[in-house]
């Protein structure tokens, strides 16, 4: 297995952390007086977490092409529908047309006739952020606000929506800043 490179620093801190930064840079910190071979038996533990951020970290410094938004939104034409479907049945809901975007300040709005809009975007995010985002817009067809009885449902239907939630919050401004 290849050596995974990273920037050592110590201080007076009392615990070890990891940081990837935007270039793709990997940053330990840890105390000054924590064995070398803790901090690399460490590192390899969390070899894993740091490779699942480094793409996405390095992605950010990239502008997407007309080209790329196209193939994101025929992805999202292929899976969005289907989740769209699934999550309307388990609602009881019905809804209109579905159409896909790369929207600037939006991950899905529903309008009050029904129809859904996606950000093509969604495609660069984890299953569970897309599932979260098609159930919120989906429980708009019963609740057009984001009262406790809107987040009530959300919550019924994904119990575990907050993480998604906020991984949109965490990463999503990253993703949309490529779309100038």
């Amino acid at each position: 297995m290849e050596n995974l490179q990273y920037q050592l620093i110590r201080s007076d801190r009392k615990t070890i952390a990891i940081q990837v930064r935007p270039d793709g840079t990997v940053i330990v910190r840890a105390p000054r007086r924590m064995p070398a071979a803790a901090i690399q038996q460490f590192v390899a533990d969390k070899r894993g977490w740091i490779e699942s951020h480094l793409p996405r970290q390095v992605q950010i410094q990239q502008k997407f092409t007309p080209a790329q938004l196209r193939e994101l939104a025929a992805q999202a034409k292929g899976v969005l529908p289907e989740r769209v479907a699934y999550y309307a049945g388990i609602l009881g809901v019905t809804y209109g047309t579905i159409t896909i975007r790369s929207q600037h300040t939006r991950w899905g709005s529903c309008s009050s006739k029904g129809n859904l809009n996606f950000n093509c975007l969604l495609m660069l995010t984890p299953d569970s952020v897309v599932d979260y985002v098609v159930v919120h817009e989906l429980c708009h067809r019963k609740e057009m606000n984001h009262s406790a009885r809107f987040w009530a449902l959300v919550e019924k239907i994904l119990p575990d929506y907050r993480e998604s939630k906020g991984w949109l919050k965490e990463n999503g401004k990253a993703l949309i800043a490529r779309l100038n």
